[in-house]
């Protein structure tokens, strides 16, 4: 089944570019497109996307609101990446806590783009730029703090988690520690249990806010 995509933005010419690009994968089709966030959640409801392409900046509801509803009304909600012109951007950092699952660049090549897609519809790793760690660094708080000392999570789970911060797949976190893959997804769903967090890329925002982990 190829994966579903549904595009929101407020440009046409980025949601006609972004379609020219995801419809021409085998693997991926695109099921629907919308000009506004508000627009998002009875179209997700219909159309069933396995992933929202979310344009963060909007004029009636931008993608932080549009997230944060389909996430709070929809059962099963999709996958949602954030779409954006510059990278530094604190709407995607917001975004991305949110509930957002991973981030792209407007002005990203084709092959990034189809990329993107699929990381994200497979749910096992993130896309989680330089320029927005920083962000969560410069966003430390003691709330994340306290949460990752109340996790008490055990060394190789501590492992696992800055391996997830650096972006690696759970395939590619069992290589570094030799582990199976099966293992490695133990380890996440426990720490995801621990963090209270509902996906991997919460769990990451906690390890960088909480100053577990350094932006490189």
């Amino acid at each position: 089944m190829p994966v579903t995509v549904l595009l929101v933005d407020d440009e046409p010419l980025v949601r006609a570019g972004l379609r020219a690009v995801l419809d021409a994968q085998p693997d991926i089709e695109v099921v629907g497109e919308a000009a506004d966030g508000a627009s998002v959640i009875p179209l997700v409801r219909q159309l069933r996307p396995d992933v929202v392409a979310m344009d963060v900046r909007m004029p009636l509801m931008d993608g932080i609101e549009a997230t944060r509803a389909v996430l709070r009304t929809v059962d099963s909600p999709p996958k949602i990446l954030v779409v954006t012109t510059f990278e530094n951007d604190e709407y995607v950092y917001r975004a991305l806590r949110a509930g957002a699952d991973g981030f792209l660049l407007k002005r990203a090549r084709p092959s990034e783009i189809v990329h993107a897609v699929r990381l994200v519809a497979e749910g096992d790793t993130l896309l989680f730029p330089t320029a927005v760690r920083a962000l969560a660094a410069e966003y430390g708080n003691r709330q994340a703090r306290t949460a990752l000392e109340r996790a008490a999570l055990t060394e190789r789970e501590e492992a696992v988690l800055r391996l997830m911060a650096r972006g690696l797949t759970n395939v590619e976190i069992s290589k570094e520690l030799i582990v199976g893959t099966e293992t490695v997804k133990s380890h996440v769903s426990a720490i995801l249990g621990k963090l209270g967090a509902r996906d991997r890329t919460q769990a990451v925002i906690t390890a960088y806010e909480s100053g577990f982990v350094a932006p490189a």
